[in-house]
């Protein structure tokens, strides 16, 4: 299941995204979620590891089916609190869902795989319930604003320090060992965190920019392979009658 957050976990992970300048770092991570993701009306989406529902807010308005899921109570509470009923929530783990195959359109993971303890088995749980796409946000190893956040984590304990930071290779290496040469895009955003203005923003929507490799985000969209349920054919075969030989025949054969 991986690291699973607390009560106090929960509280500080809301209060993070309250100074304006993680509020802007925020803003870019989700509008790249959301051009991978192109929600269309009526979609039924699930969010693996919602935590407290922030990743889901900008969806509400799409006219989409959407379901939530999190190991942690407190996330979850949080998540009702900011969604009301306008989502569907459950506790669980990104390694079991609780979903039949293909039961949604599209899953996606936002900042959420870094703490499972099975990446891989989640990558895979979540392309066999989506049978459309599979959106992965993960922070970036080797963008600058994580490698900050690493060193930190290792004098002051924090969030940061259970996550297990990806690179864009290593992601490509899990997707492709699962499932095959499959259709795989991505992108980063926050080349330049530190930064912010209409300049920088200007800079950081520009799609050529985004194949950079050292962005703090790196979303990836995955085309998973089709799926389909069967069911064994059960043929009714009625039982034929013993076969005798012709005795007159074998009479003859034998004289």
């Amino acid at each position: 299941m991986g690291y699973v957050f607390d009560f106090q976990d929960a509280g500080s992970y809301d209060a993070w995204f309250d100074p304006a300048k993680n509020k802007y770092c925020l803003d870019f991570e989700i509008k790249l979620m959301m051009d991978l993701l192109s929600p269309k009306k009526g979609q039924r989406i699930l969010d693996i590891g919602c935590g407290t529902g922030i990743s889901l807010e900008p969806l509400l308005d799409k006219g989409l089916n959407l379901t939530g899921l999190d190991p942690s109570l407190y996330m979850l509470d949080l998540a009702s609190k900011r969604l009301g009923n306008h989502v569907d929530l459950h506790r669980g783990s990104a390694e079991d869902l609780p979903f039949e195959d293909n039961a949604f359109d599209a899953a996606f993971f936002f900042t959420s795989l870094e703490f499972t303890d099975r990446p891989a088995k989640a990558i895979e749980e979540a392309c066999r319930v989506a049978r459309e796409t599979v959106i992965v946000c993960v922070l970036n190893r080797y963008a600058p604003l994580n490698m900050v956040r690493r060193v930190k984590g290792f004098f002051v304990p924090n969030i940061f320090t259970h996550a297990h930071f990806f690179s864009i290779w290593e992601l490509k290496q899990i997707l492709f060992a699962i499932l095959g040469n499959v259709p795989v895009k991505w992108r980063t955003t926050l080349q330049f965190p530190f930064a912010c203005g209409q300049i920088a923003a200007f800079v950081e929507n520009n799609k050529i920019v985004q194949k950079s490799f050292f962005g703090t985000l790196i979303g990836m969209k995955i085309k998973p392979v089709p799926k389909f349920r069967t069911r064994p054919l059960m043929l009714k075969i009625k039982k034929s009658k013993a076969y005798r030989p012709a005795t007159g025949l074998a009479t003859r054969m034998r004289s």
